[in-house]
Parts: C-alpha cells; structure tokens; sequence
C-alpha cells in the first residue's frame, strides 16, 4: 500500500509540473502574442498619423489653389462682365460651429482628425460654391455677346511665343531717367512696321500725336472699356472708323518718348488705366497666361 500511494503522489507531482509548465507555455505565448499586436497597432496608427498630415498638407495646397480660383473669379470674370462677386460670407461659410464633429472628438488624436475632417469640408463646400459660381459666369456670358466682342480679349501684335514681352503694369525703372515710376501699360519689343491689331471690336475714338507717347492709336470699345496703342510708325486706320477684334489700325514705330522700338499698350476700364495682362483670356491658354503674368510681373525693363 504505501509503493502505490508514492506512486500516486509521483504521478500527481508530474501532472501538476507539466499543468505548470503548460501554464507557463500560455501565458509567456498570449504575452508574446499581445506584445506583437501591440506593436503592430502602434506601427499602424503612427503610419495613420503619418497619411493624416499628408492629407492635411494636401488639403492647404487645394484651399490656397482654391483660393486663387475664388480671387480670378470675382475679380476678374465678374469685374469684366459688370456682375457682383460672390459673398464672403457664402464663401467662408463652414459646418465649425455645428456638433458635426462631436463623435470625432473621443478619438485618439481628435483634434488633427476634425482639423483634416473640417478642411475637406470646406474644400467640397467651396467647390460645390465655386461650380455654381461659374454657372453663373457661363450665363453672363451667354446673355454678353455683344459686350464680349467689345472687351479686350488678344494682345496688340502677335505674341504666342510671349518672346515679345517686355514690361508690365507696374513700379518700373524709367529708361530715360532712371528713376522709379508707375508704368500704367505693357510693352511689346518687335521690329518697326509690325503689325498692331484692335484688341476688340469697337470705334477709332483718335489718331495722333500724345507727348510722351508719339504717335497714338485709341479705340472706344464701349462700355466703359478704351485701348491705347504708343510709339507707332503708321497708322492704318482713322478716326471714326468701325474696327473689329483682330482688324490691322496701325504699325510699330518708336516715336515719342522711346529707347527702341515697341508697342506700349495700355487698357482703359470706366476713366481708370488697368493692367492689360487682364484682358488675354481669348489668345493664350492657362499655361501660356500664367508665363506671360510672372514675365509681365519681373520684367523691369520699360522701353518708353
């Protein structure tokens, strides 16, 4: 009897070494297992964190390319066609003081989420805005087809290569004085006796000589728009004359006030001289408009 009770207390003893160890295997196994979640999770939410600044970087470089948009918009299309901008109390409106975000805000991280979750908010508020807007502008311009044969809408001499732009609107060097002085057109650098074309249709308003300015062509567009042509040679139009958008009224020359020869150009909206790189929107494409604004805006060199 008692080898079978040691016996019985040998087995015990193993079955409870190998209940420990087994145990032991468990524990040490769901440790390493959490361990190894643990670390997984933290890996993915630094690589969340990581696409939720780049989105947020994304989404300022499409608000300030919004932004743009709104600026041409109202400021450009709208001036043009005689209409009012849009609002900016419609355009800056935002869901920021409703609970839209509330259940965003228990989230580990919730102010970069509801920061990332409120621009692109307002980016697709803006958008559905801005496409409405442009409905409009579309409209105005079906409703102005007069008017818009009368804008401004080319440059003066052909220039689709931009390699004849020479200076903008804007603070200048005179070439003559060498002082600084507001230049009120654009000048374009091309041989005497290059064609010079209106700009729109309109009416020769006058030809003649302007101090300063040598021989000068201006056309009355109306509604409320004038364009001046400076420094010709010839004219090849008179006043009173009906003219067309692209219609020949004169040559380059370099008369009056000129260090070479060049067509300075100038656009004249309700009394008031306004910068003509405006008024191109029927001759170059986005991507040539956009070259021939920054050549306008750096080039210092005024011919006149």
């Amino acid at each position: 009897m008692q080898k079978k009770g040691g016996f019985r207390a040998i087995v015990l003893r193993v079955l409870l070494t190998l209940l420990l160890m087994a145990a032991a295997a468990g524990v040490t196994y769901l440790s390493f297992g959490t361990s190894r979640t643990i670390r997984r999770l933290r890996r993915e939410n630094t690589a969340l964190l990581t696409q939720y600044n780049i989105l947020s970087h994304r989404l300022d470089d499409a608000l300030d390319v919004m932004s743009d948009i709104q600026q041409r918009d109202d400021n450009l299309y709208r001036v043009l066609l005689m209409a009012d901008p849009v609002s900016e109390h419609v355009r800056s409106a935002s869901y920021a003081s409703t609970n839209r975000y509330e259940a965003l805000e228990s989230l580990d991280d919730a102010a970069l989420v509801v920061n990332v979750t409120q621009k692109m908010d307002l980016l697709t508020r803006q958008l559905y805005i801005q496409s409405e807007s442009f409905n409009q502008v579309v409209g105005f311009f079906k409703n102005h087809e007069d008017m818009l044969a009368h804008l401004p809408a080319i440059q003066p001499i052909s220039n689709n290569d931009l390699k004849h732009t020479a200076s903008g609107y804007g603070s200048r060097i005179d070439p003559v004085y060498g002082t600084v002085r507001f230049h009120y057109g654009m000048d374009f650098t091309c041989d005497i006796g290059t064609p010079v074309f209106a700009t729109a249709d309109g009416r020769i308003a006058s030809t003649g000589w302007e101090q300063g300015y040598g021989m000068t062509v201006e056309i009355d567009h109306g509604y409320g728009y004038r364009t001046r042509y400076c420094h010709l040679s010839a004219y090849r139009s008179r006043p009173g004359q009906t003219v067309k958008r692209g219609d020949l009224i004169a040559l380059s020359g370099s008369t009056g006030k000129s260090t070479g020869p060049h067509v300075h150009y100038e656009v004249v909206q309700r009394g008031q001289k306004v910068n003509p790189v405006n008024f191109y929107f029927m001759d170059l494409d986005a991507e040539h408009y956009e070259q021939i604004v920054n050549l306008a805006d750096n080039h210092g060199r005024m011919l006149d």
